[in-house]
Order: structure tokens, then C-alpha cells, then sequence
């Protein structure tokens, strides 16, 4: 998703209720410039994102959900977007469920996601509260098997004995894998690489 595809859908969100993307903003309890096209690039020229919070709340002054967000992203209308598979934490970690690169293969339930070229995408629901308050129980990510990753993003790793879990990812090695916690009352984890089953990247997440 690109800056511009992220803009152009807010603008589209706010179109949808009538407003201009100040009202959206009001309306959403927000500051009233938090969507003006002044604030999309900041003084250097570098583009400015908005944050997650942002968008949902104005998804939520809108009447509208993510899979509506995912059909303007996609530059169509609400609801578009293609079908991806959805999966709960716990029986990600069921054995046989992923494919070797990753990806579900017995999902029965979709969630609609902008096609945006991205063909092995899938989502997951949080569980547990080891990302607050990033993630919380409940909040919807989309995950990308096999996506290069590199220390600070935000993935999922699942491993050899089943466990599937949210984190950051630190310091990596041929050794061990470091997966960091946002909420401080969890500890760093040193994985031994031969534990690894995969590390999916995320991609974006709906709360």
C-alpha cells in the first residue's frame, strides 16, 4: 500500500459521508487538520503517514469496516477488495494448517483485503497482550509469508513445536532469532534459529 493509495482512500471515505476530509477528521474526534493535504508531506518533502489510531476512528465516524477501507484502497468501492483467508492464533498453531512457505491451507473463513499484486497474503487475529498496545486481543493483521524481513518489523513467527506468536524482531543471526515484546512486561526472547518454523512480515492491521 502506498502513501498515495492510503490518502486517496480517506479522501474516498470522506466523499462517502459527504464531507471534506476536515469534517471526517471532526467527526472522528480528531484534530480538524489531521487529514488536510498540508499535512500529508512534511516541510522536508518526506511523506507523512497517517497512523492506525486515525484511520480507525475515522472508519468508525464513517459507519464503515476494514473490509470497506480495503475496497477504496483498492480504487474501487466499499467492499471490494479480494477474498483472503482469516485464521485465528490458536489454530495457526495446529500441525498441517501452513503450507511450508507459510501460508494457510485450511482456512474456511475470508476478510476482504485490497489486491493490490500481492498474491500469498492472509490474516490473523491477535491474541494474548504481549503487543499492547500495539496489537490488542482481537485486532486483525495481514501477513505476508516469505516477505524479506529485517530488525524492527513487526511479524509473525511460528515455530517447529507449534507456538505462533506477534513480535518485533531483533537481533538475527545463524544462531538465534531475537523476538521482542512491545509490552514491557515481557521479556526478549532468544529463539534458536533451528526452533523457526517461519517469519511472516506484517503488513497492516485493522483495530
Amino acid at each position: 500500500m502506498s502513501h498515495g493509495q492510503i490518502w486517496r482512500a480517506i479522501d474516498a471515505l470522506a466523499e462517502r459521508r459527504g464531507l471534506s476530509a476536515s469534517g471526517l477528521a471532526r467527526a472522528a474526534g480528531l484534530d480538524p487538520t489531521t487529514f488536510n493535504k498540508s499535512k500529508r508531506q512534511a516541510p522536508d518533502g518526506k511523506p507523512r503517514w497517517p497512523s492506525t489510531e486515525s484511520v480507525s476512528r475515522a472508519l468508525a465516524a464513517a459507519n464503515a469496516s476494514w473490509e470497506d477501507f480495503a475496497g477504496l484502497l483498492a480504487g474501487g468501492e466499499a467492499g471490494a477488495g479480494r477474498a483472503i483467508p482469516i485464521v485465528g492464533m490458536a489454530r495457526a498453531g495446529a500441525h498441517g494448517f501452513f503450507d511450508e512457505q507459510g501460508f494457510p491451507v485450511g482456512a474456511d473463513e475470508t476478510v476482504r483485503f485490497p489486491d493490490l499484486g500481492e498474491d500469498r497474503v492472509y490474516a490473523l487475529e491477535i491474541a494474548g497482550d504481549s503487543m499492547e498496545p500495539t496489537y490488542r486481543a482481537g485486532d486483525i493483521v495481514i501477513v505476508q509469508p516469505g516477505a524479506a524481513v529485517r530488525r524492527g518489523d513487526r511479524v509473525v513467527v511460528r515455530t517447529r513445536a507449534g507456538e505462533v506468536m506477534a513480535k518485533v524482531l531483533g537481533r538475527k543471526n545463524d544462531q538465534s532469532i531475537e523476538l521482542v515484546s512491545v509490552n514491557p512486561a515481557y521479556p526478549a526472547r532468544q529463539v534458536p534459529a533451528a526452533e523457526i518454523d517461519w517469519i511472516a512480515r506484517i503488513l497492516w492491521a485493522s483495530q
